[in-house]
């Protein structure tokens, strides 16, 4: 009997040595997905003038790379806004899917200036982890900072897809300049989000790996992910206006995440679109022209109003 307690003490130990080890394995892969080549063409797109950038985050240390479009330069008259895009999980600047360059054309045209940048760990942009919204909120500050001082502090916009999108929820809180936002497939929780989708990302049984995972994660990364609540951040942004969107066909965030945080809001300073049938960050593919004319209106109304928070 004796032997067969050791035996199997020998086992559970074993055992619990795999767990962690697979537990710390996914997390470093999660943590730091694969970049992806900033390979596409803003003359491709009609965006004949622009200009390669460099700029901090605002933690002082990161470095960001990204295209700023001056609408003056591409022959166009400007309307004074700038608007910053923000793009997903494991994805950059180009949001290849939309394309972003194809949504980047129109706004310009529109008269916007437009920025588009990699977040740390992403296209051409320094640091080596991704952390879903806790440290990218810092990258898309100095991003903000950024389009501030090209625009003579004209009012900014920004535009966000799914982890860009709650990025872009959580920065309006901090900064008051920021007149407008666009959330495109947002998360409403990252720790809600992780728990209930952790088994389709990983292929991992959700016991004991997902409650593994949500807790070695933090550890390996320094960071809290109960800080990352976009729904939290609604109430600093009002009265500010957003313009939540989402595919109702989404299967990687599901539509009522956009449907919990507008119940945050104001009911007359934010509104959903529900695309039919579209995908993940897939509204703008569904229907380019009429999205576009959507989030221009949008933004439009904002620079001929005074701040909200004024």
């Amino acid at each position: 009997m004796a032997n067969v307690a050791i035996i199997m003490g020998v086992l559970l130990a074993l055992a619990a040595i795999v767990m962690l080890g697979v537990s710390v394995y996914v997390g470093h892969k999660l943590t730091r997905p694969p970049r992806k080549p900033v390979d596409m063409q803003p003359k491709d797109y009609g965006l004949e003038r622009f200009e390669n950038v460099l700029f901090k985050s605002r933690d002082n240390e990161t470095l960001l790379s990204g295209w700023y479009f001056s609408a003056e330069e591409n022959g166009y008259k400007g309307n004074g806004m700038s608007l910053v895009m923000a793009h997903g999980y494991s994805q950059n600047r180009q949001e290849p899917h939309l394309p972003a360059l194809a949504l980047a054309s129109q706004l310009v045209a529109a008269g916007f200036h437009v920025l588009m940048f990699d977040f740390r760990n992403a296209g051409k942009s320094g640091g080596d982890i991704t952390t879903v919204g806790y440290h990218e909120k810092r990258d898309l500050l100095g991003a903000v900072d950024f389009a501030a001082g090209r625009s003579a502090d004209g009012p900014i916009g920004l535009i966000g897809f799914s982890m860009g999108a709650a990025t872009s929820l959580l920065a309006a809180a901090e900064d008051e300049r920021i007149r407008a936002i666009v959330a495109d497939s947002p998360f409403y929780s990252l720790r809600e989000y992780l728990m209930e989708n952790m088994p389709r990302w990983t292929n991992l049984p959700h016991i004991p790996f997902t409650w593994l995972i949500l807790r070695i994660i933090p550890l390996m990364l320094k960071v809290d992910i109960n800080r990352i609540n976009p729904w939290q951040a609604i109430e600093g942004i009002m009265p500010r206006p957003i313009l939540f969107i989402h595919g109702t066909d989404d299967e990687t965030i599901p539509h009522e995440n956009s449907q919990r945080l507008l119940a945050k809001a104001d009911a007359a300073r934010a509104q959903l679109w529900l695309v039919p049938e579209a995908g993940h960050v897939r509204s703008f593919a569904t229907g380019p022209e009429q999205y576009g004319k959507r989030i221009i209106s949008f933004f439009l109304e904002q620079t001929t109003k005074t701040p909200a928070n004024a």
